[in-house]
């Protein structure tokens, strides 16, 4: 009897949602998977984009698993980790983002029914790992290496990487031309560092995807620029380059100053004070040599009035990467003072022009002395079409950079799926007990790159499995190459076929994707808190932690609880003043 009248425990602040248990398991589970569906389609060569558009009437046209899910602002705390694995596969490898996702989705799918029918998690999770290290150690032993190959002939297989890349980008069907393109531009880099802030991209609205263009060196737009600009010289051969990060503007004293004369005639000797630091400025640019002066802050009327009476070329408000790919390149130092500026702070080129690319001005910069920088002047019809190919183009870049790191490639076309999924259903057969049928289930979920594959290019996904399991099950490993072919409908050596991906990007992909899967499955708890928390906060100023909160403001309502429960009554409503405030607040309690 008095087991009965034990009075609850508030551990919880009063309308924290709670949901646990299996029924919760699987709410995860489904808004996982509906977020892999929205994006199922974008996989492959033949893959769908999507439009996502904002309140603010902005349009993104993208097929970019990492670029839609950024974009949907998803809110489900489960489904965000898919979001996550994503974003790092983009920024650690740059392509396979839609496969990562949909591996991730596949992999849930496949154990929901294993939850639903009451086995724990965690031995799920269990052989889940142990699936990922077998799959991750026979990408290793697949992976074919590039490394020990001629110049031309390595950068032969690096177009045939970034050609696998764009060939599921909107920029697909220009794939060779975009691909040497990127090729030569990643080579430009510091081999050591690839620096990707290296390779800059302009963007230029007109023309047709044939006009884009690389320069091995430096190219911007023109900045703004003042009226005696268009009396400069625009081009050099061999120049001296000054880069700045001051101003060279006349500027006056603040509204605020107060100068006191006893004599009308010294006023004029204080505006000339004005003229004169400005003009020792200019000086010393031009007597250090220069040809062309760049600078992060403005340069005046006055001062480009005074360099193109000298025959010199100028230009403010340079972008800060625009700056660091000209330091780079021509070896200039950026000086924040034209006081004592030594001959070897100066950089050089061999060719300085200023062209007309469209409807707009580029300085170029060409033939630098350590050019470990490219950029790549991007052309197009719309806008969207061009901020796609930039996306495309980062794609292809990341995968050739990582590729020069890790020159080892396996084939693509779902052919490596494919083959590791066989090989963990041979592996399964050997081991007793349930982690047979989480293995399986592991290997059954690897199949859905090649079945989305083929649903994407609208053939007989059923029809296409058949003919890969049968192939890739032939002895001695004959048919392990073996892929999609997205052309015809059937089966194609993909690796002979140069559909090609470095074996880091299936490594990562794997990997990130049973992460994401084995943290879904190990929540077994929702709780989210009241969005009243930080006013209950505010109005009880002097809680120390949560047990001062419960001996506090919560004393009462655990005191008023008992009462209620000893009088059997069944809702009670209280009145509790705070100790630090006279504001009243009212409690519900439900017993």
């Amino acid at each position: 009897m008095s087991s009965m009248m034990q009075p609850p425990i508030i551990l919880l602040r009063e309308g924290t949602d709670t949901s646990q248990g299996k029924a919760q398991l699987i709410s995860n589970i489904n808004a996982c998977v509906a977020v892999v569906d929205t994006i199922r389609t974008t996989l492959g060569p033949r893959g769908m984009d999507k439009m996502v558009y904002d309140e603010r009437g902005n349009n993104t046209i993208s097929n970019d698993g990492a670029t839609i899910l950024k974009l949907l602002d998803i809110v489900h705390p489960a489904a965000k980790t898919l979001v996550d694995i994503a974003k790092s596969q983009d920024s650690e490898v740059g392509d396979g983002t839609t496969t990562v996702t949909l591996l991730a989705g596949e992999f849930l799918r496949e154990s929901k029914q294993f939850v639903e029918d009451g086995v724990h998690p965690q031995n799920i999770i269990r052989s889940f790992r142990q699936a990922c290290e077998l799959a991750v150690s026979r990408v290793e032993e697949l992976a074919i290496s590039i490394e020990r190959k001629d110049p031309e002939e390595k950068g032969q297989l690096l177009q045939k990487c970034a050609q696998t890349t764009l060939n599921s980008k909107l920029v697909g069907g220009e794939k060779e031309f975009f691909a040497k393109m990127v090729v030569d531009a990643v080579s430009c880099l510091d081999p050591v560092l690839l620096d990707l802030r290296m390779i800059g991209i302009k963007k230029v609205t007109g023309g047709t995807m044939r006009d884009s263009f690389l320069v091995d060196g430096v190219a911007f737009k023109k900045t703004f620029s003042y009226a005696g600009f268009e009396q400069q010289p625009k081009s050099f051969d061999n120049p001296k380059i000054l880069l700045l990060n001051i101003e060279l503007e006349l500027k006056s004293e603040k509204d605020n100053a107060e100068v006191r004369l006893s004599d009308p005639a010294q006023y004029q000797s204080i505006v000339d004070a004005e003229w004169n630091i400005i003009y020792n400025k200019l000086d010393a640019c031009v007597a250090s040599g220069a040809n062309i002066v760049l600078s992060r802050l403005p340069i005046g009327d006055l001062a480009t009035q005074y360099f193109a009476d000298r025959n010199m070329f100028c230009a403010g408000r340079c972008e800060e990467g625009d700056m660091q790919r000209v330091a780079k390149a021509t070896g200039a130092a950026i000086q924040t003072t034209v006081s004592n500026i030594l001959p070897q702070s100066l950089g050089t080129c061999a060719t300085f022009e200023e062209v007309q690319v469209g409807g707009e001005r580029f300085n170029l910069f060409k033939g630098c002395v350590g050019a470990q920088t490219a950029t790549i002047v991007l052309r197009g019809g719309a806008d969207q079409f061009i901020e796609e190919a930039e996306r495309s183009l980062h794609d292809a870049i990341m995968i050739v950079r990582r590729a020069m790191k890790n020159a080892s490639v396996v084939a693509g076309g779902g052919a490596i799926d494919m083959e590791i999924s066989r090989f963990l259903r041979d592996h399964a057969r050997t081991i007793a007990g349930k982690s047979q049928l989480f293995i399986n289930a592991f290997a059954k979920a690897l199949e859905v790159i090649p079945r989305q594959l083929s649903d994407n290019a609208g053939f007989d996904a059923t029809d296409v499995l058949n003919k890969l399991r049968q192939k890739h099950a032939l002895p001695n490993g004959e048919g392990r190459l073996f892929g999609v072919d997205v052309d015809s409908g059937g089966i194609i050596d993909t690796y002979a076929n140069f559909v090609w991906e470095p074996s880091l990007v299936k490594i990562n992909a794997l990997t990130a994707a049973t992460e994401a899967a084995c943290i879904v499955l190990s929540v077994d708890e929702t709780i989210r808190n009241p969005k009243s928390e930080g006013a209950d906060q505010a109005m009880n100023p002097g809680n120390m932690g949560r047990g001062a909160g419960m001996m506090g403001g919560g004393g009462w309502a655990v005191a008023v609880a008992v009462a209620c429960v000893a009088g059997g009554v069944s809702e009670c409503r209280m009145l509790a003043v705070s100790r630090n405030s006279s504001e009243k607040v009212k409690h519900r309690a439900q017993v």
